[in-house]
């Protein structure tokens, strides 16, 4: 029997897309899922990557029993070499998924130091308090995962990301039997994905998109067919390579995570490649345009992806022609709408001729596939997740609509600590969370202070000022110089240096008069000084940074 109550705290990704990371905890006992990074916001300058704070697991380390992973997207498994490093436990995963794992294990130089096992659908991993089931699931990346998490309190069933989509282009479809059949076990809480709560009907198959692909090739059988995807859709990407070779044409694969990706699917049996079809982009030259399909990253508009250096005409090995189609089979990720209609507008200016409309399904359930999974699991406890707070809020009131009382679902955020068992749930404080940001090689050594003094960079510039004091009496030998970036073009600004200087001069002078011999007083006067002159004629404030020399 039950004594102590089940812990669920989202760690991240929770109100975002992206960054997804909870832990489970009851007693001495600690297991994760998921493992995932975001990428940087407009105003996270510099950032290449945004990883979640785990800074409760650090403190609790003797209890994390290991990482359960339910698929091999960026945002459930991005994080883990950073995790990792901090925290060294067994990671638990599908076939693809360990694959794609393990590729980044070897770029971090870790995969001697790091536990993996592949699970097989149906398996229970024991860990501690805890018991994990794998059950086949339905994504837009092969071998996703639903857990059925087993603790002394109750089932928690969390759905990963899913959908039902009953005609996958691999493998089996999503094992709803086993939804229906922990239902009549009795299931404590469901944790499903929201991403498309707020989308009415059923999700489409996979398969559908590769009806509009034939199409497609049908249609244009004198141009080259340049395709772009996300790198992790590997059903998408084998429906292109069929196409491609039912209309006797080669494939090249291009974009650095595309190459990464279909080279672990092609090895672990996940993509079938006809014998001669896929050839290197070196060889793309001795082919004629009407027998190629480049198959690359860039459907979001990523400046530095393949189809992005293609449009901007940087791209080494591959010039866009007026004869050219361009296929975008993704739909823009808020927030990435303006990027990607600046690289459909300069592939037009090429030229070429481009669709982006209705050659692309979700990998998310919408509001009937949601439905379904309620009525089969029939949980107390309703933990919408995955998803800004609109798509929680709109999977909260699916659920309501199906039963689950109102006081018994819970929006969280991320930091919550929910605590339930069979008689109640609440949230019962929070612990620390936040992002850690990844700059280079640099891991959390950029935090908001020096973002702060990048944004100020970038709006308003710098000038610095340089003055040389003799040691002792502390007389102005040089300077005071001013050197200006960013704020404005000193050549066409002559007369506001000069200015600048004057008021300087004052400045120093002042100084010496009250014979202010302290570097940090000296400093503070430089920069009010300057800074009110600036303002008062520029409106402006830059970075002030002044540097004082003594010899």
């Amino acid at each position: 029997m039950a004594e102590s109550k089940l812990k669920i705290i989202p760690l991240g990704g929770l109100e975002q897309i992206g960054m997804n990371i909870t832990a489970f905890e009851y007693e001495d006992s600690i297991i994760v899922v998921d493992c995932g990074l975001s990428f940087p916001e407009d105003d996270m300058l510099g950032i290449d990557l945004v990883i979640p704070d785990i800074s409760y697991l650090k403190e609790h380390q003797d209890k994390v029993k290991g990482i359960f992973i339910t698929h091999g997207h960026e945002d459930h498994i991005g994080a883990i070499p950073y995790v990792l490093k901090e925290i060294n436990v067994p990671v638990y995963a599908t076939k693809l998924t360990i694959g794609i794992i393990e590729h980044k294990l070897k770029e971090h130089e870790m995969m001697r130091t790091v536990k993996r096992k592949v699970v097989k659908y149906g398996q229970h991993i024991n860990l501690g308090c805890f018991r994990v089931e794998f059950i086949k699931t339905n994504h837009s990346i092969q071998d996703a995962a639903a857990l059925a998490i087993y603790s002394p309190a109750g089932i928690v069933v969390h759905t990963g990301d899913f959908k039902v989509d009953y005609t996958p282009v691999f493998g089996d479809a999503i094992d709803l039997q086993r939804f229906g059949e922990l239902g009549k076990k009795g299931v404590l809480a469901l944790m499903c994905d929201s991403t498309n709560a707020e989308r009415a009907g059923f999700t489409m198959s996979e398969k559908t998109v590769g009806k509009v692909l034939d199409t497609i090739f049908s249609d244009h059988k004198h141009e080259r067919i340049i395709v772009s995807t996300f790198a992790s859709n590997v059903d998408r990407v084998q429906q292109i390579i069929n196409c491609a070779y039912n209309y006797g044409r080669k494939v090249v694969i291009e974009g650095r995570s595309m190459v990464n990706i279909i080279s672990t699917a092609m090895e672990l049996g996940y993509i079938h490649m006809p014998e001669h079809t896929l050839i290197d982009i070196e060889q793309l030259k001795d082919y004629p345009d009407e027998l190629m399909v480049l198959i690359t990253t860039g459907s979001q508009g990523e400046s530095m992806a393949a189809l992005s250096r293609m449009a901007n005409g940087v791209h080494r090995k591959v010039t866009i022609k007026p004869n050219d189609l361009i296929v975008l089979s993704s739909s823009p990720i808020p927030g990435n709408e303006k990027a990607v209609t600046k690289i459909i507008n300069e592939l037009f200016r090429k030229g070429a001729e481009v669709i982006f409309q209705d050659v692309h399904v979700s990998g998310h359930a919408c509001a009937e596939d949601i439905k379904l999974i309620y009525s089969l699991v029939h949980p107390k406890y309703a933990i919408p997740v995955h998803g800004e707070y609109k798509h929680l809020k709109a999977q909260a009131r699916l659920a309501e609509e199906l039963g689950v009382a109102k006081e018994n679902i819970f929006l969280l955020s991320s930091g919550d600590v929910l605590e339930l068992d069979e008689d109640s749930a609440r949230i019962n404080g929070r612990v620390h969370v936040g992002d850690v940001m990844v700059d280079g090689l640099g891991v959390g050594d950029v935090g908001n202070i020096v973002l702060r003094d990048r944004q100020h960079l970038a709006e308003e510039g710098i000038i610095i000022v340089v003055l040389t004091l003799e040691s002792g009496t502390g007389q102005v030998l040089a300077g005071p110089d001013i050197v200006s970036r960013g704020f404005v073009y000193v050549r066409g600004s002559e007369s506001l240096m000069e200015e600048a200087r004057h008021i300087l001069d004052g400045t120093m002078q002042n100084c010496m008069d009250k014979h202010i011999t302290d570097w940090g007083k000296i400093k503070t006067e430089i920069k009010d000084a300057l800074g009110d002159f600036v303002w008062k004629e520029t409106k402006r404030r830059p970075m002030i940074i002044p540097i004082i020399m003594e010899v």
